[in-house]
């Protein structure tokens, strides 16, 4: 990789040659730009390295090596994958004769055996820059091989520089003879915290464990006062995933579907395997996988389905006569009202659309999921005609509800319309029109709201408040939300449509920001708020355009200047670093009892205010906290309060 490096002089143009070219080499492009390669050196920058690690076991599984992994948070900060898979091959490289294979995987980008090396029929990690980044963003890694009944060790620091060659240290064990440990410790100098989350981390290995049946998944937490032990390994695959995403809803009928086909030429593979089943609610949870690899764009795979469920459907209920010929056909977004299914497809060349992975694009995939679903599917509701029928018969309602739904948006729009240019009277709109600037804040209470007016700035901040709590879409019909006032002025105000009409290049404002108060009532509204964005503008939270504005909890005086702290955690580094403070902490009470010079100060000046993006990483996951938090069952959401009860500083999806 090279960069381009000149200095400019402040009276003559930049000189520009031969040593003005800077090569870049080994791993040294990826600490001089980590983003380019796992996203950012933030918390999700951080866990990719751990997804980086796994994937690679998870391939020896896939290949039909590996039957168990274990990952362990160390106590020093480290993480340790270990898999009982092949080995890396420990031989010298016939490319690179002074380097062992283990060393040219760990030290060169783009080194691998999934680029056609017969290594691999299926795999994640396609890119061939996985293990070696880690490498690259870590202050040391040690390397760990069991192969031909010998251990191998070679170890790695400041930023994957070999500390000698691989060598022989001893034996391999008995009890796994083959397998690979990578020990790896983040660089402090590269990530803004290395610290990990353990319920990030499950919650990824329980998801790889669905995807690839019948293997083990050992987690270890050995962190002070974060020890914990958890196991997983589901005999029934995606079938179990499914039952886990819909263990907060009320099931429609307890079974679960499932089918799978597969077609394998002379040098290629393919196969699909789908589970569902539909459950009281109002929203659609369709996820798919492509090799492992959450393809949160759908794709190829995902189209066929819904196609291919859409027909099977509609042909099932008019030869039942549970649809009349001359009715029309029920539309794929009725029959789909309340269906949670796991798409989950391998292939031997996988297409992905961009370096994501998030949209899979191979053509052949849709013809086989579309030929697989219209043939088993069918099969399955003439075996099953009980289910068949609340099938047809929930999709019949969700089509009266979407009728009724459409004439209260028409409602909304020609209300709108006839009020004039259609903004909600009590948002205080921002002067720019150029999204990519502007802000709208969404503030708790008309008091809140009245400061936050006065404390913006008018050219690119808008205010809308919003008054009490607004409506759990999570348990309500579409047609009863678009008779919501409050949710009808945050559909007018964003201006982007809502639902499958929701087109997030239209969005008027680039950040949304909700501004609540930092109590239970201010949590519990910025829930509600997420969760309408979740269901109903997903996009707007997926390409990040949501945040959460975090005002101080803790005001003190240093001198006779006013320090702003944003909660317990920055009150504490701040003892720690001025131990001889002696004046009080004022505890501030919230949004209305600030003033409008404190408000925008603190919580609403780009230079000064601290916002918390919210992303969405597993979208199965958040989809089943979503339905935890706002659904019906209360314990539940009780057990999955205590269960991160110790992780609350990441109070995001």
């Amino acid at each position: 990789m090279a960069l381009l490096h000149n200095t400019p002089s402040s009276d003559q143009p930049a000189s520009y040659s031969a040593k003005d070219i800077i090569v870049l080499e080994g791993l040294e492009p990826v600490r001089k730009r980590p983003g380019m390669y796992i996203g950012s050196t933030g918390p999700s920058g951080l866990h990719h390295l751990v997804w980086e690690v796994v994937d690679n076991s998870v391939d020896e599984a896939m290949a039909g090596r590996a039957t168990r992994i274990d990952v362990t948070l160390l106590a020093d900060g480290g993480c340790r994958v270990v898999d009982n898979g092949g080995g890396i091959p420990v031989e010298r490289h016939h490319q690179f004769k002074d380097k062992s294979t283990a060393e040219v995987v760990l030290t060169m980008l783009h080194a691998g055996g999934k680029f056609g090396g017969g290594g691999y029929k299926v795999s994640g990690g396609l890119h061939g820059v996985g293990v070696s980044v880690v490498n690259a963003l870590s202050s040391r890694l040690v390397l760990e091989i069991d192969r031909d009944g010998k251990r191998h060790r070679l170890e790695f620091a400041k930023g994957g520089r070999p500390q000698g060659r691989l060598e022989v240290v001893g034996p391999a064990p008995r009890s796994h003879p083959r397998g690979t440990s990578v020990t790896f410790w983040p660089d402090e100098t590269i990530f803004e915290d290395t610290e990990f989350r353990a319920q990030t981390v499950t919650e990824r290995l329980q998801i790889m464990a669905f995807l690839n049946r019948g293997l083990e998944i050992r987690f270890a937490d050995e962190r002070p006062g974060h020890e914990q032990q958890v196991r997983f390994q589901y005999n029934g695959g995606i079938v179990d995933f499914v039952r886990h995403l819909n263990a907060s809803k009320e099931a429609l009928f307890k079974r679960v579907g499932s089918f799978q086909a597969a077609e394998e030429g002379p040098h290629s593979m393919q196969e699909v395997e789908v589970a569902f089943q539909w459950n009281t609610g109002y929203y659609e949870s369709i996820h798919s996988f492509a090799n492992g690899i959450a393809t949160v764009e759908g794709g190829m795979h995902e189209e066929g389905f819904k196609k291919a469920l859409t027909n099977v459907v509609n042909r099932y209920a008019k030869s039942k006569g549970l649809l009349k010929e001359k009715d029309d056909n029920l539309l794929g977004e009725d029959i789909r009202e309340g269906l949670t299914a796991i798409v989950s497809v391998r292939l031997t060349d996988p297409q992905f659309e961009g370096q994501t992975k998030a949209k899979l694009g191979n053509v052949s995939m849709r013809s086989l999921v579309e030929r697989a679903t219209n043939e088993k599917l069918a099969e399955w509701l003439e075996e099953h005609p009980t289910e068949a029928n609340q099938i047809v018969k929930k999709a019949s309602l969700a089509a009266r509800a979407r009728m009724a739904a459409r004439q209260a948006r028409d409602l909304t729009r020609r209300k709108t319309a006839l009020e004039g240019a259609g903004m909600p009277d009590k948002l205080a709109d921002c002067s720019t029109r150029d999204p990519r600037e502007s802000e709208l804040f969404i503030v708790e209470g008309d008091s809140a709201g009245g400061s936050a007016i006065q404390a913006r700035n008018p050219a690119t901040q808008a205010i809308l408040p919003i008054r009490g709590k607004i409506l759990n879409v999570e348990k309500a019909r579409p047609d009863r939300m678009f008779k919501n006032l409050e949710i009808q002025a945050l559909i007018a105000a964003i201006g982007a449509g809502v639902g499958e009409e929701f087109d997030v290049g239209r969005i008027r404002y680039n950040k949304i920001i909700i501004l609540a108060d930092a109590d239970v009532d201010g949590s519990h509204i910025r829930t509600l708020l997420l969760t309408f964005f979740f269901r109903q503008m997903r996009p707007l939270v997926e390409e990040e355009h949501v945040y959460a504005a975090q005002s101080p909890l803790y005001s003190t005086v240093v001198g006779k200047e006013k320090i702003y702290l944003k909660d317990d955690q920055a009150k504490a580094r701040f003892l720690e670093r001025n131990p001889n403070h002696r004046n009080e902490f004022q505890r501030l009470k919230g949004l209305g009892e600030m003033d409008y010079t404190e408000l925008g100060l603190t919580t609403m000046d780009p230079a000064r205010r601290t916002l918390l993006q919210i992303t969405v990483e597993q979208a199965a996951q958040a989809d089943s906290v979503m339905s935890v938090l706002m659904g019906d069952d209360v314990e539940e959401r009780r057990h999955f309060i205590q269960r991160n009860a110790k992780d609350v500083r990441f109070l995001d999806i």
